[in-house]
């Protein structure tokens, strides 16, 4: 789908720097009340050009969960764009899940994989999730299929010569931790065409940590963009959202959050294999380190 961005947020001139907020992994269900009224409250008062969600809005993708991510989402009145993520695909529900996934985003369908083209640039939506996998179970971690690439790589290359281009997306596309762990399946050549398509970065979240990194592939360089969790699940980080301007070629990342602490400490280096929080000593952890003592809830 596709959407174009006809008027844009006051106090920010159309040839000026383009500011977007970068939300993931809200998990309705489990949301964080505190940490989403906050959020609405930045978005009403500070309009940014557009919001980047990447996925996972619900706990267990229930109606009563998807009812109230609906609800919040349409009440944003700024351009806004939505991603599926693994959370979001029916959970207990096998016939909706193969035959009906996204069914339940009914309210928000022209908001779910939409491109949003602002001022010289554009947000092009990568599907990560998938209703099954055959090599491996369960099907909670990422898999970039040739149709879901080729979709994205044809909205690129539509776009007019020297358009600058983000990526939104639910997994990184990480594939393989050091350890061997196959994370986001075809993750490594999506990543290398992606860099060679010149894309300023991908956005993603799934990891409920912030992260900005760049990857090196055999194209060049591929920055890489996380957003935390604005939900009860934290890892190793309080709840927060990425704020995004783009002035030029300069992509600059924010990680606000509720409890002030600065970017650096709020992001990790490496990508995790879930959401859960670190509990061995190869895990990744932020250097604020706000580790629940106890895993969160999962119903």
């Amino acid at each position: 789908m596709h959407a174009t961005v006809g008027s844009m947020p006051s106090g920010s001139p159309s040839g000026g720097p383009l500011r977007l907020f970068h939300l993931s992994d809200i998990h309705f269900g489990l949301e964080d009340r505190r940490a989403l009224d906050w959020v609405k409250d930045c978005i009403e008062r500070e309009r940014p050009h557009a919001v980047a969600i990447t996925g996972d809005l619900t706990m267990r993708a229930r109606h009563p969960e998807f009812r109230a991510a609906c609800e919040w989402i349409q009440a944003l009145d700024v351009p806004v764009t939505v991603e599926v993520g693994n959370h979001d695909i029916p959970y207990f529900n096998l016939y909706a899940r193969f035959f009906a996934p996204y069914a339940r985003f009914k309210a928000i369908e022209k908001l779910v994989e939409t491109q949003l083209d602002l001022p010289n640039l554009a947000i092009v939506p990568l599907r990560t999730t998938t209703r099954a996998q055959w090599q491996r179970f369960p099907w909670s971690n990422g898999w970039v299929t040739e149709r879901a690439l080729g979709h994205t790589l044809e909205a690129i290359d539509a776009l007019p010569a020297g358009t600058r281009v983000l990526v939104a997306a639910h997994h990184p596309l990480t594939e393989r931790r050091a350890d061997g762990k196959l994370l986001t399946i075809n993750g490594t050549r999506t990543m290398e065409v992606l860099a060679g398509r010149k894309v300023m970065g991908i956005m993603t979240g799934h990891v409920h940590d912030p992260f900005d990194m760049v990857q090196q592939t055999p194209a060049g360089p591929l920055r890489m963009i996380g957003a935390g969790t604005l939900s009860l699940r934290i890892r190793s980080t309080p709840p927060s959202f990425n704020e995004i301007v783009i002035d030029g070629d300069e992509v600059k990342v924010t990680a606000r959050n509720l409890e002030q602490v600065p970017t650096p400490a709020m992001q990790i280096d490496r990508i995790p294999e879930n959401a859960l929080p670190p509990r061995s000593p190869e895990e990744p952890v932020s250097p604020v380190a706000t580790v629940p003592p106890v895993d969160p809830p999962v119903h």
